[in-house]
């Protein structure tokens, strides 16, 4: 746990809530942490998840830490969301970005502020943060980005790979729980209730957008820093976990703006900002926010840029477990990325396993549909049961190739990648591939994962059905990982056709033969580095205090679960999403939630996979009790996706609006 702190250089005052007025006339609602005195930089959060009952919990003991170490922090709701005016209907969409941008240039001119403006979030405040540096907005000085991605296609939550991830209707279900709850009449008045009432009438799930654009289109190029990193003309620091799903974009960004202003972190962590994490150990990093903009904001030489370019925690074998509180290991780092020092070691499966030496012949493999129960998580929280279990139970249904025991330990860094020529007797088809730890006992740990859809061999861009039977030359990128193999343990590769829920399958069953001369697994092989031995430690973690906040118990109403009828051949997948119950007695407002995903599939039918989401939102304060509840469907045909969607908002248990949607939308290749 971090050490909570309240003496500060600089006393704090802080103002719950101030208006951003943006050149249409709309008021984006902030709460401001800001030194008592003098004009200090800014640092700026810009999220949609309702500061003032929302992220409330947390804000503080980050941005009063801040704040109290000489920085002016506002935590801004995006326009549409929390206490912030107008409307919302998509994530990233232009006039986000837009207003981002006018957001800086007022937090700039005010009198406390000393014209230097940086942006901090997590996720969605990550992936702003540099879709809004690539407007180049004058005032902005520099971005810290946290478990973000910069390609919204491959390696967001919704097209993995060019696969359907199975968080993509997951995802839109949340969003619309959170964009239905009304604000709070002590910040708006009597005007509340009509925001309120204009929300509920334009939110819609963002999903049904998201299904209409199944390739790399231009909607999903917007956004996507990554389609121009010269764009982006500030310092970035960049930091994931291992344990998150946007650990790749780190070395990606990194080796796209280059090293002369950019550093990239990466440690054990989940989805989490480093100093208050559910996977540890936990590191001082509101001190190394400190560093950073003390360097790029005020100019002081406190040797940040002096570090390693790229610094990430080598994680030791742990055997396999569904959840992690540690993940053993050591800090490394590299001067550049790509790193001249990473040498590729190829390794060729056939008959004999994996080997330094190409082997001749074919292999083939038609996945059972129950490959993939044991993935555990995509975007990992580091909750209960979020990790993949033993991998065997997977390689039963898949192709596996595995190396002798190693005579040695072998470390690797960055982004493994399957070299495959691979003929399909389906049109569409997909691969899942998997990187594998086994131990001497048999015990076998996935430690890096990828997928592709196979009609992208000429790029997302442009699916093209295969030709049955004949053979496709691609390379199936695994996402980025630092893991270091024990001497004694073997390197397991695993490929199958299947890996539901993560992926949805293909309409039919696909048969893939494998043409093991022209393939191989690449493998980032990472020599030791003596200077890692004198790397400087991080401090320990510290916050501020949170705001008050009372946490209720509450049990998941659908546990983590995985559900096999091995006579009807029924899997079912449960996934408890968003459960709470938080009560926050400074402003009286209390609010719980109950949410869960279920995927359903049966063994033999591709056609039967069935995504499911329901959730309940509870908002309780003194003028009332207001609830949101919802749900969605998602099932399949050969050339449909078949989507059905309905909310009901209730107020003092009384109905005021009820919302259905059912759509038909064409599979693209998927």
């Amino acid at each position: 746990m971090p050490l909570i702190r309240s003496d500060f250089p600089h006393p704090v005052e802080v103002v719950e809530n101030l208006w951003i007025p943006l050149p249409d006339g709309t008021r984006l609602a902030a709460k401001l942490w800001r030194p008592a005195e003098g004009r200090h930089p800014a640092i700026l959060e810009y999220l949609p998840y309702r500061k003032h009952d929302g992220t409330r919990s947390r804000d503080q003991g980050m941005h009063m830490y801040l704040a109290g170490h000489g920085y002016a922090c506002l935590r801004v709701d995006i326009r549409g969301c929390g206490e912030s005016e107008g409307l919302i209907h998509d994530e990233y969409s232009e006039i986000e970005l837009a207003d981002g941008c006018d957001v800086i240039a007022w937090i700039a001119a005010q009198d406390w502020c000393d014209g230097q403006v940086a942006t901090i979030g997590i996720s969605w405040g990550g992936f702003n943060g540099l879709q809004i540096a690539a407007r180049q907005p004058p005032a902005l000085k520099t971005v810290i980005a946290v478990g973000f991605t910069d390609d919204r296609y491959a390696t967001d939550v919704h097209y993995i790979g060019g696969c359907l991830s199975k968080d993509n209707l997951d995802w839109s279900g949340t969003m619309v729980a959170g964009m239905d709850l009304p604000p709070d009449p002590a910040l708006h008045g009597a005007a509340w209730r009509d925001l309120w009432l204009q929300r509920i009438e334009a939110n819609r799930p963002w999903g049904l957008i998201w299904m209409h654009h199944q390739r790399r289109d231009g909607y999903w190029r917007h956004g996507s820093v990554c389609e121009d990193f010269a764009a982006i003309k500030v310092p970035v620091y960049a930091v994931s976990g291992w344990a998150d799903n946007y650990s790749e974009a780190v070395p990606r960004l990194l080796a796209g703006l280059g090293p002369e202003e950019c550093r990239g972190l990466i440690g054990p962590w989940a989805h989490s900002f480093p100093m208050d994490v559910t996977v540890g150990p936990a590191i001082g990093w509101l001190q190394e926010v400190i560093r950073w903009c003390d360097h790029w904001m005020k100019g002081r030489n406190v040797g940040i840029m002096d570090e390693p370019a790229l610094r990430v925690w080598m994680q030791d074998s742990v055997p396999p477990r569904t959840c992690y509180t540690h993940r053993p290991g050591r800090w490394v780092g590299e001067d550049t990325w790509p790193s001249p020092r990473i040498r590729d070691w190829r390794l060729f499966p056939g008959p004999g396993g994996l080997s330094e030496t190409p082997q001749p012949g074919a292999a083939r493999i038609c996945s059972p549909l129950w490959v993939g129960a044991a993935a555990g998580e995509i975007g990992r929280y580091g909750d209960e049961a979020d990790w993949p279990t033993d991998q065997r139970e997977d390689d039963g249904g898949s192709l596996v190739w595995t190396t002798e025991p190693l005579p040695e330990p072998i470390e690797i860094l960055g982004a493994a990648r399957l070299h495959l020529r691979v003929a399909s007797d389906k049109p569409l088809a997909l691969v899942a591939v998997r990187l594998n730890d086994i131990a001497p006992d048999g015990s076998s740990t996935r430690v890096t994962l990828g997928v592709l859809n196979l009609t992208h061999h000429l790029g997302h861009d442009r699916p093209q059905a295969l030709l049955p039977g004949q053979p496709v030359d691609v390379v199936v990128e695994l996402d980025d990982i630092a893991h270091s193999f024990p001497a004694g343990h073997r390197i397991g590769l695993s490929l199958s056709s299947v890996y539901w829920p993560i992926a949805w399958p293909s309409p039919a069953l696909a048969t893939l033969t494998v043409d093991l001369a022209a393939t191989h697994l690449t493998l980032p092989v990472r020599p030791p580095r003596p200077e890692d031995d004198t790397l400087r430690a991080f401090d320990p973690p510290e916050m501020a205090p949170d705001s008050p906040v009372i946490h209720h118990p509450v049990t998941p109403a659908h546990p983590r679960r995985v559900t096999r009828d091995l006579l009807s051949g029924r899997i079912i997948v449960d996934f408890p999403r968003w459960c709470y119950d938080h009560e926050f007695p400074d402003i009286g407002i209390r609010q719980a939630s109950d949410g869960h995903a279920r995927y359903l599939i049966t063994e033999g039918d591709p056609l039967s996979a069935t995504m499911e989401t329901a959730y309940r939102v509870v908002q309780t304060r003194a003028d009332g009790v207001f609830t949101h509840e919802s749900r969605s469907r998602m099932t399949c045909d050969e050339m449909h996706f078949h989507l059905w969607a309905e909310t009901v908002i209730l107020e003092n248990g009384h109905e005021i609006a009820r919302k259905t949607w059912a759509e038909e939308i064409p599979r693209d290749h998927i």
